[in-house]
């Protein structure tokens, strides 16, 4: 989740660990198919392992980290693996050192890992306080050999969109109007939307909108709002910094009800394997300077303009003098 965007993200929801996801959330990469990029950097500081979910927003905060950390002097790769129930073991177990992430979701699948699968709905940890959940967050990384680093300005969301017409004809500015219309919709979104609190179940509670099935094309991918676009979806599950919306028709609804929490960018590292103060300052150098509005504008780089992330990631972090230099 992601959103976002993140967008998401992956960019990026909440999981509320069901049975099967905790036995498959154990195996390793290999088995499930993880996809790396050549190392790059003739670093002497060690080599480095930079995760990503996959979707556009990932793989630019991905190629960021992993130059800013060339740049300090590490070899870094890139591992591209599906989705957080794979890549947070993944992370726990020193297969990946480094990986983007957003708070109040990792806050809240941890709890979900950790307090049970009812947790994020009963005991939520995360909120709309970035300071008060990025603690929550440490709190619970910590005992599982995880280092949270401190999180920016740069916020992304998971969010839900629906055709300009779809919206014009059933007169929607709000998943509330969605679900006070009472129609029928099938989400474009990533498999895992089906069980993820924020995702389906949410928009069912909190909303009371009929979710007839999930069509898993993944989180806000051209597959996914193009079958929003041809009336295959009705709904498509993006993020708030998607940067192409416009170009499929669509539109977001807005969230009223406040079904999200705020999701600010931050890094997540393996405590034992890159839990360096070195590390830490490095990706920090992003940290202070990525924006909401970079993030937008990145992501537009790529989608829309059809820029390579390596190449976006490179040009800003020189255009902020945060390498090179």
């Amino acid at each position: 989740m992601s959103r976002t965007s993140r967008r998401a993200g992956v960019a990026l929801a909440v999981v509320a660990l069901g049975g099967g996801l905790v036995a498959c959330g154990g195996d390793s990469l290999e088995e499930k198919g993880g996809a790396d990029t050549a190392s790059s950097g003739g670093g002497t500081k060690g080599t480095l392992v930079v995760g990503s979910a996959g979707f556009t927003e990932a793989n630019v905060l991905a190629e960021l980290y992993a130059q800013v950390l060339t740049d300090a002097g590490y070899t870094t790769s890139i591992k591209t693996v599906e989705n957080r129930e794979l890549y947070e073991p993944s992370l726990e177990k020193g297969e990946i050192d480094v990986v983007p992430e957003y708070a109040a979701t990792l806050a809240e699948f941890l709890n979900a890992k950790v307090n049970g699968p009812k947790a994020p709905e009963e005991k939520p940890v995360a909120s709309s306080d970035a300071g008060a959940t990025v603690a929550a967050l440490e709190k619970l990384a910590a005992p599982r050999g995880l280092k949270v680093l401190p999180a920016g300005e740069a916020v992304d969301q998971n969010a839900f969109a629906v055709t300009e017409e779809f919206a014009a004809k059933n007169k929607l500015k709000s998943l509330s109007d969605l679900g006070a219309a009472k129609l029928k919709v099938k989400i474009a979104a990533g498999d895992e939307c089906e069980i993820r609190p924020f995702c389906a179940p949410g928009l069912k509670k909190t909303y009371g909108i009929d979710v007839t099935g999930i069509d898993p094309k993944g989180v806000g991918t051209p597959q996914a709002k193009q079958a929003v676009k041809d009336g295959i979806d009705q709904l498509v599950l993006t993020t708030t910094t998607d940067a192409t919306l416009d170009q499929f028709g669509l539109v977001l609804l807005a969230d009223d009800k406040k079904l999200q929490n705020a999701d600010n960018v931050l890094p997540v590292v393996n405590a034992k394997d890159a839990g360096s103060a070195e590390i830490a300052t490095a990706l920090g150098k992003i940290t202070k300077v990525l924006t909401t509005d970079d993030l937008i504008d990145l992501n537009r780089k790529v989608d829309a303009e059809r820029a390579k992330p390596a190449d976006v990631a490179k040009a800003y972090l020189e255009a902020k003098g945060l390498i090179g230099g």
